[in-house]
């Protein structure tokens, strides 16, 4: 929730010889000691990966599954295996410690409310906030319901008396072999005991389908998977063409930037210089003018990219690429009273109007 400063003049109901504007100066940290400090932004992006790690557990029978199966490449021992789903881009907002300024408390000006982020970044004044900020992703494992037979159910007595796992491996090929005509004997027909209409035809398919299943298990193994959410937060400052973002492994998943096990992922940034050249002050002496700042950004491109491909871009637009203008302290005079709401993100108008109070 924002936390929202009220700041009422006590001396509003004086009459007023003169008009005054509001101030608002950068601040100085152990040197201003009035008024309301606020930051503007600097916009970070947040690259949300998802990825699914699959769990591989072997079969019970797993040695003889190319004996009596003919089920070459079958695992032997357990292991995991990693894929990534999609990669994501998203942009937020936080205070930018080198743009901080006070709004000076002064009786003369009409700028009663002003609204701030937790962290401190103007949100609003004399307005109301339209809206919360957008959720992002945040760091997650979500378990997969894998919906699994138990082999042991499908066990006729038989395979339960082998003496040998050799021979129970044996015996319970025969058996899944014998499934397998029986499903073909009973879709062509000449079976010795036909169902009587088509549904009772497809329980009776559904029950062998379920048999094989269940005893494929004991030498193909199962699998059991769940979903992880990796995020990485970048701060742009400067245009990068390539550099090193996480590193990912088939088999192990996320690893360390250093690890050489994981394939290298980068993100690139591109300032887009969407601002019009800025024109240089015709005064170089100006003092400069103590008015409401806020930002108009530029718009940046972003890349998040492998060797081989790309994996998500998307363009945002940036305070740190834009430029901080001023306002103007007239807005904020008793002949006027200016709401102004500032993007939480980039810092730049949202919205702003004016009225006369009446």
């Amino acid at each position: 929730m924002f936390n929202r400063l009220l700041l009422i003049a006590a001396s509003s109901l004086l009459t007023l010889s003169s008009i005054a504007q509001t101030e608002v100066a950068p601040y100085k940290p152990g040197i201003t000691t009035e008024g309301i400090t606020y930051f503007l932004p600097r916009t970070v992006v947040r690259v949300a990966i998802t990825a699914t790690k699959t769990h591989h557990t072997p079969g019970e029978y797993a040695e003889y599954a190319e004996r009596y199966l003919r089920l070459k490449e079958v695992t032997q021992s357990p292991y995991d295996s990693w894929q990534i789903d999609k990669v994501e881009l998203y942009s937020f907002g936080e205070a930018n410690p080198s743009n901080a300024y006070t709004i000076k408390l002064k009786t003369k000006t009409s700028a009663p409310l002003v609204e701030l982020t937790p962290d401190g970044r103007l949100l609003t004044v004399n307005a109301r906030v339209a809206q919360a900020e957008e959720q992002l992703p945040q760091p997650c494992v979500v378990k997969g319901e894998t919906r699994r037979l138990n082999p042991n159910d499908f066990k006729t007595e038989e395979i339960l008396s082998a003496g040998s796992t050799s021979k129970m491996a044996e015996l319970t090929a025969n058996e899944i072999y014998d499934i397998r005509e029986n499903r073909s004997l009973l879709m062509k027909g000449q079976a010795d005991f036909m169902p009587k209409d088509g549904e009772q035809l497809r329980l009776m398919l559904a029950t062998l389908d379920q048999q094989e299943e269940g005893l494929m298990q004991l030498f193909k193994g199962h699998t059991t998977s769940e979903q992880q959410t990796f995020v990485f937060d970048v701060v742009p400052t400067q245009d990068v063409e390539k550099e090193l973002l996480f590193r990912f492994s088939k088999y192990l998943g996320m690893v360390d930037a250093d690890d050489p096990a994981g394939l290298p992922y980068y993100i690139s940034i591109k300032d887009l210089q969407t601002l019009p050249t800025a024109m240089p002050a015709n005064d170089k002496k100006a003092k400069e003018v103590e008015d409401l700042r806020y930002i108009v950004p530029s718009r940046v491109s972003v890349k998040v990219f492998s060797d081989t491909r790309e994996c998500a871009s998307a363009s945002f637009p940036m305070a740190q690429f834009g430029r901080v203008e001023h306002l103007g302290g007239e807005l904020f005079n008793k002949k006027y009273t200016t709401h102004v709401q500032l993007s939480p993100v980039t810092g730049g108008i949202i919205k702003i109007d004016a009225e006369r109070p009446e």
